[in-house]
């Protein structure tokens, strides 16, 4: 079963019927990537989360329940990462631990915890592993030896060997593709690209930014966040501006996808600059009768949502009055933007479909239709130990064409032996294991 079917009170999971399962009636609980409960995060009202729903109805409801949890990774960014998963195991008793030493289990990682953060504070020099050990101190060592067991790849090997279970499997060398953006070179270099995308403004998307000096504490205080219970002030200003770098980036990602991908992101936001320019241009003759209707207007008696005030308003979400806009400073940024995504965009145009090169999602449909089968008979040898079905589906997927004349196989005889008990023809047996 699979950790978010605690989210669920019916339905199936796999074959199981889940309205027929008694959470409470089991003795052995196994979860494997165990780190996926890490988090125990506070429910919405009226909810329960699915830590929260593991911990009542199966670990302290019902028979005695013991858990063992597998993960490679228990603890993320926090030392509370590895208590959450531990109060499985205690049943959320803090002291579970007394009698071994331990107090308390949640003072225990969080003083851990506070010695870690003083570890990352110290000069390199003196940042060693014996250091945090020492740092760390006894209770928290003595609770992972009470609690946990870590095993490595090569202590597995070196103390339990791997003639039962079989060897590890070998993590084979990556295929690196490197390709120009299109192959008649006619684009520019991703690094030109880079420097232009890093060159634009993106004024349509930072209205803020253009606001008069005089009134953008007005501004502050209708779209501004207090964080951290007043403590401070997340400015919508800074908010605008992070949203522009990360743009600036996607619209650089656009690239991995395609030429043609990254022809029509460029192409949108030419048409927002376009929007806002023919916006600016209309604002004088639309908006003076209702300026004199008004008068002197403050954002802050301003309803955004009354389509009186919309010939005065420019912005999506956030709404600014066009009367506190540098507009002059607004318009040339705007023009500037225009000017550079209109020649991004008319050099992508250039670049027909058959020009763009490997680095794009067709040119990656190209590479997988002509070396897929290579690249997966690869995993199959490197593992020795792939399943019928799953060597058939590799070779169905990719298209391998059957020969009938059989020689030998490459899969041991006892294999062979199994497959054709459960069927499988001489054509079967050549394309699960190929010949000698």
């Amino acid at each position: 079963m699979n950790h978010t079917d605690l989210s669920r009170d019916g339905g199936l999971s796999g074959d199981i019927d889940l309205t027929h399962i008694n959470w409470g009636n089991y003795d052995l609980v196994v979860i494997d990537e165990s780190h996926n409960f890490r988090n125990k995060k506070a429910p919405k009202q009226g909810a329960e989360t699915r830590y929260d729903r593991l911990m009542r109805k199966i670990i302290r409801e019902g028979v005695k329940t013991r858990v063992l949890m597998l993960s490679a990774t228990p603890v993320n960014n926090r030392l509370a990462d590895l208590r959450n998963q531990i109060a499985f195991v205690t049943e959320g008793d803090d002291t579970a631990l007394f009698d071994h030493g331990i107090a308390s289990i949640d003072s225990t990682t969080r003083r851990a915890q506070k010695a870690f953060n003083r570890w990352l504070e110290l000069p390199e020099a003196e940042k060693t592993p014996q250091m945090l050990v020492e740092m760390l101190g006894f209770d928290y060592f003595s609770l992972l030896d009470h609690l946990t067991i870590a095993r490595s790849r090569r202590h597995i090997e070196k103390y339990y060997g791997t003639a039962e279970t079989g060897r590890f499997p070998s993590r084979l060398p990556p295929i690196n593709i490197k390709a120009d953006v299109d192959k008649a070179g006619e684009f520019q270099s991703i690094k030109d690209i880079n420097l232009e995308i890093r060159r634009l403004k993106l004024a349509s998307y930072a209205p803020l930014r253009y606001v008069k000096e005089g009134k953008l504490a007005a501004y502050d205080d209708k779209y501004s966040t207090l964080i951290r219970g007043g403590e401070s002030i997340f400015r919508q200003v800074d908010r605008e501006e992070s949203l522009i770098h990360l743009m600036r980036v996607n619209l650089l990602k656009r690239m991995e996808s395609s030429v043609w991908s990254f022809g029509l992101t460029v192409g949108r936001q030419l048409k927002d600059v376009d929007a806002t320019l023919a916006r600016l241009t209309s604002y004088k003759a639309g908006s003076a009768g209702a300026e004199e209707e008004f008068e002197e207007i403050d954002i802050a008696d301003v309803d955004i949502d009354d389509p009186a005030f919309e010939p005065l308003l420019v912005g999506r979400k956030i709404k600014v009055l066009l009367s506190d806009l540098d507009l002059a400073k607004w318009r040339q940024d705007l023009t500037e933007d225009r000017n550079r995504l209109a020649t991004l965009n008319a050099a992508a145009q250039q670049v027909s479909a058959a020009q763009n090169s490997y680095g794009g999602y067709v040119g990656y449909q190209k590479f997988l239709a002509s070396n897929l089968h290579a690249m997966m008979r690869s995993v199959a040898d490197a593992r020795r130990s792939t399943s019928w079905a799953e060597t058939v589906a590799i070779d169905e997927a990719c298209g391998d064409p059957v020969s009938e004349n059989i020689d030998t196989y490459r899969c041991p005889p006892d294999v062979i032996g199994r497959m054709r008990e459960a069927g499988a023809s001489d054509s079967d047996l050549l394309r699960s294991c190929g010949r000698r």
